[in-house]
């Protein structure tokens, strides 16, 4: 254990050896069905094959603890396919199996010298794997890779569709604009034909296939109809937008997964031409009814169907721009039978104030408490609260934030999302008589870049400044960024961190060393649409305590006119430029707001100190009589009583959650939560295996 050292009025004590008290905890977690163990629901299923008996296989490209592809079954996964992750490995789009091999869809990048078959320095290679049903490679002579396990398809773009007809797999190689056949056994090449843009494919009962033509530009998507032998077919489906997955059912119908406004699958009588016979899922999707409301039916950002030899039905939403894994199956009524949810990445929560911790928010999910019930099964999928259809410039589309405040203002709810590196400060109001449960962009802070070009480069937002920094405001409420809505200014470019008190005024600190590196923007009240109003020219500049040197975290209360600061200090600099982390200390100081810069106490929190970043802390937070920071490769929480600065416990993951955590990647990785019976809710992001660890700690 590092040593804890506490200084108040003068007293200095080391805690590390002079113990601790304890108080009791449990240990639960929101946001995946499973929460421990290798086999838990992965991060956004982007492709999926569904076999006779309803064994479900999927393929990612990215999954932190290594489930780019898993294998599923009744509900549960049951197993993941080998050697999918790290040594520049990563899952894909496509995904197939027949009665003795999966074939999945992934890209192998260049790792430097090597002994064993790498692709050369800038080249990837994207491959068809070959694995047995149980997830091993199964190589075959002429496999490339370090186990002779990949078929090369492309070093341009990755395979986009996969199937089987017979003894024949058909790979969809986009970068040629063809579709390549390859025996099963031997995977050698046999023949290909051509198609533009090819993407998921279908086998029909004839043998033919039926090949998603993906949109191009100004070409819109259109859905295709080849022989097994390459030859186009006249029928064709085009009357669909953002086709995503296909799939034949066992009465020989087409069920296309629609990703666009219609968020439903569509299913088409095999004719000439094709026709829309019905259809499965809510027309609009969860944007139907109270809008974002979860229900069985309701679709979102779907990227997979399938269905098994009785006729059940699987899809897949992922919601949009990565939002996690939603796997449910139907039976052919409509009834749901089974869900699987793995909706956390990078990510924590955040209780709303108003529900007392009942109700929490992550950037995309509500989430429902009971917390009578067991570890795990406390939580409820109530709400998806991004509509990239209305709001299409909605920054969570366009960036990646993570770590919710929940806020409520003048009594009204709000959510305030930043970033890993402290980068922006984006701003959602709520309006359930237009909107239902969605998130409404309202109002975005960004950093000074220090070049004169734009903070955010690329084409969004529109009409931002091109220098300096901004916020802007929804003045018209309509969610997108226009002309006349923002603010300018220009100030340090580095962010320690940022902070939203329970008033609503906004709090920003600058690793600046000149003084005045509190940012403090008093609200100014609520304009006639919902939106928070901050400006510049309100804008405060505080003064830095002169025991800190590199300002990483702020946390203000204004009932009781307390500041919390962290940072590294003059006693205790940072040994080299650790951008990502809490500090080495952090400090009370009370009548901040009378002017006041003297530590009612501060305490050495676990830091570098040899250069090898072994040990830091990564985030803070404090709620009622509790500090609270979590270290970044333990992930263990230390406890600290706020009035003494005295450490009163250490919280590690509990068995519930195999006693394990991932490394805590973001500045606000820790949030706390005081409810009204005292007890204190513990939120900890954990990107390892996709969830937020959820502590409950004895008030």
């Amino acid at each position: 254990m590092v040593g804890i050292f506490i200084t108040t009025i003068g007293i200095t004590t080391d805690w590390a050896t002079s113990g601790t008290s304890t108080l009791t905890y449990k240990t639960s977690w929101i946001g995946n069905s499973i929460g421990s163990g290798n086999l838990r629901i992965q991060n956004n299923i982007e492709a999926m094959y569904v076999s006779p008996d309803g064994t479900v296989y999927t393929n990612s490209h990215w999954d932190e603890a290594g489930t780019e592809a898993g294998i599923y079954k009744d509900g549960k996964i049951i197993s993941a396919l080998s050697d999918t992750h790290g040594w520049g490995r990563g899952g894909g789009k496509a995904v197939t199996a027949n009665n003795k091999y999966i074939y999945l869809a992934m890209t192998q990048g260049s790792i430097g010298n090597t002994k064993e078959d790498y692709p050369a320095e800038k080249i990837a290679w994207h491959s068809v794997r070959r694995y047995d049903l149980s997830g091993k490679t199964a190589p075959f002579p002429g496999g490339r890779g370090w186990d002779k396990s990949m078929l090369i398809v492309s070093n341009k773009s990755e395979v986009t569709g996969l199937a089987i007809i017979d003894s024949e797999l058909y790979v969809s190689d986009f970068a040629a604009n063809k579709i390549r056949i390859f025996d099963t056994e031997t995977m050698k090449e046999l023949r290909s034909f051509s198609v533009t843009n090819p993407g998921a494919m279908a086998v029909d009962k004839e043998k033919n296939l039926w090949i998603i033509q993906n949109k191009n530009g100004g070409n819109p998507a259109k859905i295709l109809h080849y022989s097994s032998s390459g030859k186009q077919l006249p029928q064709e489906i085009a009357d669909i937008v953002e086709p995503t997955a296909i799939a034949i059912n066992p009465q020989g119908k087409l069920l296309v997964a629609e990703n666009g406004s219609l968020q439903q699958i569509l299913i088409y009588e095999i004719k000439d031409p094709p026709v829309q016979i019905g259809n499965f899922g809510c027309k609009n999707g969860i944007y139907t009814g109270i809008s974002g409301e979860i229900r069985d039916l309701k679709l979102y950002g779907i990227t997979g169907v399938g269905t098994d030899a009785s006729g059940n039905i699987y899809i897949n939403s992922n919601g949009f721009n990565k939002s996690g894994t939603d796997l449910r199956k139907f039976a052919p009524s409509g009834k749901l039978l089974w869900r699987s949810l793995g909706l956390i990445f990078v990510d924590n929560a955040d209780a709303d104030p108003k529900t007392d911790g009942v109700d929490l928010f992550t950037k995309q999910e509500q989430y429902q408490m009971d917390y009578s019930k067991a570890a795990g099964k406390q939580w409820t999928y109530k709400a998806y609260t991004l509509n990239p259809f209305k709001y299409p410039q909605d920054p969570r589309l366009h960036t990646s934030p993570d770590a919710t405040f929940v806020r409520r203002i003048q009594g009204k709810p709000f959510l305030f999302l930043t970033d890993m590196y402290n980068s922006f400060l984006q701003i959602y109001r709520f309006n359930p008589t237009t909107d239902g449960k969605i998130a409404i962009p309202a109002g975005m802070f960004v950093g000074t870049n220090g070049a004169d070009k734009p903070f955010l480069t690329g084409n969004w937002p529109p009409y931002q400044p091109q220098k300096g920094e901004w916020i802007w405001r929804d003045s018209n409420g309509n969610g997108k960024f226009e002309n006349n809505e923002y603010d300018t200014s220009k100030d340090y470019p580095y962010i320690g961190g940022w902070w939203v008190d329970s008033k609503g005024d906004v709090w920003k600190v600058l690793r600046t060393q000149d003084g005045t590196g509190i940012r403090h923007y008093p609200l100014q009240g609520i304009d006639s649409k919902g939106n928070p109003i901050y400006s510049y020219s309100s804008m405060e500049k505080q003064t830095t305590p002169k025991i800190f040197n590199d300002l990483r975290r702020i946390e203000y209360f204004p009932q009781t006119d307390t500041m919390y600061l962290s940072g590294f200090t003059v006693d205790r600099p940072a040994f080299g430029d650790d951008t990502g982390v809490t500090g080495s200390e952090i400090a009370r100081f009370d009548n901040w707001s009378k002017g006041n810069r003297t530590p009612r106490w501060r305490v050495v929190i676990p830091h570098d100190t040899t250069g090898k970043r072994e040990v830091s802390t990564a985030a803070m937070s404090v709620a009622g009589d509790y500090v609270f920071a979590v270290t970044v490769k333990t992930a263990e929480v230390y406890v600290y009583n706020a009035t003494t600065g005295v450490q009163v416990q250490k919280l590690k993951p509990g068995p519930e959650v195999g006693s394990e955590s991932g490394w805590i990647d973001i500045p606000y990785g820790i949030r706390a939560f005081h409810r009204s019976n005292g007890e204190y809710l513990i939120f900890v992001e954990e990107n390892w295996k996709g969830k937020v660890i959820m502590y409950r700690l004895a008030g």
